[in-house]
């Protein structure tokens, strides 16, 4: 497909308009290829309020970036109008300290985190690379605070830090999330493998039960958020809830990170998705409401209609 001058005009308003934009699958909250998961991960260490297009929203653009840049893949990094690359080069930018000085940014800290290693995930991570020489164990944690771990080539590029004899590579994003980590080597009913304690995560999500938050709304110590749809907060709700909503979004983005909030739905268990969303945003006091309405209903107020 041949870029058109619409097509062209539309790239270059993204492009010119923004100092850093990513063309990509998907988007920021939402990727949908590993490649754009991977460049967003270190977008957001780097600069979390860059622009991105959705490509797939757009089948034009998402052919003609390609024409555009002369450049056959995306996702696509855009920084002062001028392309920077795809996924491999933005990682190694990111780690090297090459895309903080372009946008100038202070240099990152390159200090090796203080991981330990247990001696049963270290006997159980060199069986793994037997055969694989001059591999090292990679250890990724993106901005949900999800981990993985894979076997790698050493480029150079990442910070290393050695723990137990094992080598273990990581970006300069998963370095700063992995200070004072503990890997361990853990069985259990679904299996057995790599287990990995990040004392600098947010805490879990808490249930909560209908006393509690009973107790809690009458002292005023939390912010009630209440996910369900229209028509089901027709049937039964507390006033004291707050619908989740596009400006209770914005407004949730600006409040202290230690603020108590509470989510609930009908039973309990769609609330669960979204208090794991707030407590990714870096929300320390995140609860779930245990039962949801139906337990307020049978438990604290009768009047509450059950549905």
């Amino acid at each position: 497909m041949s870029l058109n001058d619409i097509t062209r005009q539309q790239i270059d308003t993204l492009v010119k308009s923004n100092q850093v934009v990513l063309f990509m699958k998907g988007t920021p909250q939402q990727p949908l290829c590993g490649f754009s998961a991977r460049t967003v991960a270190a977008l957001d260490a780097v600069c979390p309020d860059y622009a991105s297009f959705n490509v797939l929203d757009d089948e034009a653009i998402r052919e003609g970036i390609k024409e555009y840049g002369s450049w056959p893949t995306i996702p696509q990094l855009y920084v002062n109008g001028e392309l920077v690359g795809g996924c491999d080069i933005v990682l190694s930018m990111v780690n090297s300290g090459e895309l903080h000085r372009q946008l100038g940014l202070e240099p990152p800290d390159r200090t090796p985190p203080e991981i330990k290693l247990s001696d049963a995930a270290a006997e159980k991570i060199r069986e793994a690379m037997q055969g694989y020489e001059g591999m090292a164990l990679q250890l990724q944690i993106d901005a949900n605070w999800s981990s993985q771990f894979n076997l790698t080539p050493d480029k150079g590029d990442q910070i290393c830090t050695e723990a137990n004899g094992i080598k273990i590579l990581m970006d300069i994003a998963t370095a700063q999330r992995a200070r004072g980590a503990a890997i361990d080597w853990v069985k259990g009913l679904s299996g057995e493998g790599l287990s990995l304690n990040l004392p600098q995560a947010p805490p879990a999500v808490k249930q909560m039960t209908v006393q509690e938050l009973s107790q809690r709304l009458a002292d005023n110590s939390v912010i009630l958020i209440d996910i369900r749809n229209e028509e089901e907060r027709g049937r039964a709700s507390l006033k004291q809830a707050q619908v989740l909503d596009p400006a209770l979004m914005d407004r949730l983005a600006e409040m202290p990170r230690d603020t108590g909030l509470a989510f609930i739905c009908h039973h309990g268990n769609s609330s669960m998705g979204a208090a794991e969303h707030f407590r990714q945003q870096g929300f320390t006091s995140v609860h779930n409401v245990s039962g949801g309405m139906d337990a307020w209903s049978q438990q604290i107020d009768p009047a509450i209609p059950r549905y």
